[in-house]
């Protein structure tokens, strides 16, 4: 295992941050980490990369404890936060350069692996120009570009528009693809159900389920039938219409005015009761579907929420862990 975690715990004043968390990453393999805010990722991330240490637990990159050999393990490992590590004022092939440099790769062999990687990556033609000027999903390419073969993404693709995140996904596949093993936190589930290999879902500061993405998915049984209600006053009455067809309660996103069927084994008949009851009960609806579930139904069935609510809410835990960091800025 390349990175190995049991008992891992972290408080920020009275806040339990992590609370005896354990997983592990095989190498050349993707771990996504899934979780509202607040839950922890970040603050795993943070102790795996030696920004901060445990209270409790252990932590192993490579083989190497990382409360105990910190600068060996920060030589292995490499980062990719919600903020990028660009120098703004560098161009491209210098940022690359430096990076390599840094690394102990020597001059020649940084400026060679710089131009591999800003073509690799389609930058080449961006390789001379200041960071500054580069797009966000430029900036965040350039990011990846460079790094060891352990490394940790938080959030990658936060903030990036819908064509940069796929352009991110085409990347790091191709990372996985030359052998890095990866640990992925992230909110978008689509992006954990396409790139990782397992998952590990935290909820305040614990691991409540693990396993690959189909896996999970199967913990739901069976389909889904899902559908959204035009007047959402009838919102109400859509799930009481349904209430009794499906395996469970209704699964109902507020926001989207959504309603979600687990139908188990019987999923074409829901279908179609479904379709008959909220016709005598006057519902209109629109995009009736019945498809497996997702990791979306898996993170609402675990959590009680959407992670999209969760995403919105931020929680005690995430307050916390900034001000933690403000108290280490203040004492640099």
């Amino acid at each position: 295992m390349i990175i190995e975690v049991e008992g891992l715990r972290k408080s920020f004043g009275k806040v339990e941050a992590l609370r005896g968390v354990d997983f592990s990453v095989p190498e050349g393999h993707v771990l996504g980490m899934l979780g509202p805010n607040g839950a922890g990722k970040t603050t795993a991330v943070r102790i795996l990369t030696t920004l901060i240490e445990p209270d409790g637990g252990r932590a192993k990159v490579c083989g190497l404890d990382v409360a105990r050999h910190p600068a060996a393990v920060r030589r292995v490992i490499g980062l990719t936060g919600q903020a990028t590590a660009i120098a703004p004022d560098l161009t491209g092939f210098e940022n690359l350069e430096m990076a390599g440099r840094l690394y102990h790769l020597g001059k020649a062999a940084s400026r060679q692996r710089a131009r591999e990687l800003l073509q690799r990556f389609d930058l080449a033609d961006a390789g001379g120009r200041q960071a500054k000027t580069y797009s966000g999903g430029m900036l965040r390419r350039l990011d990846l570009t460079g790094h060891p073969s352990v490394l940790f993404l938080d959030e990658p693709t936060t903030g990036l528009d819908p064509r940069s995140r796929v352009g991110m996904w085409g990347i790091i596949r191709e990372l996985v693809a030359g052998g890095t093993t990866l640990l992925l936190t992230t909110q978008y589930l689509d992006e954990a159900d396409e790139l990782a290999g397992s998952i590990v879902v935290i909820d305040h500061g614990q691991v409540i389920a693990e396993g690959t993405p189909e896996q999970l998915k199967d913990r739901i049984g069976g389909d889904v039938v899902e559908f959204s209600v035009t007047d959402r006053a009838r919102l109400g009455a859509a799930v009481e219409a349904v209430a009794s067809l499906g395996e469970g309660n209704p699964g109902v996103d507020l926001d989207a005015a959504r309603v979600q069927v687990h139908a188990g084994g019987r999923g074409s008949q829901v279908l179609v009761e479904a379709v008959r009851c909220l016709d005598a009960a006057a519902v209109v609806t629109a995009g009736m579907a019945l498809r497996r579930p997702s990791l979306d139904d898996v993170f609402m069935s675990l959590t009680g929420h959407a992670a999209e609510a969760a995403a919105a809410s931020g929680d005690g835990t995430a307050k916390a862990r900034r001000r933690d960091r403000g108290r280490e800025r203040g004492g640099m």
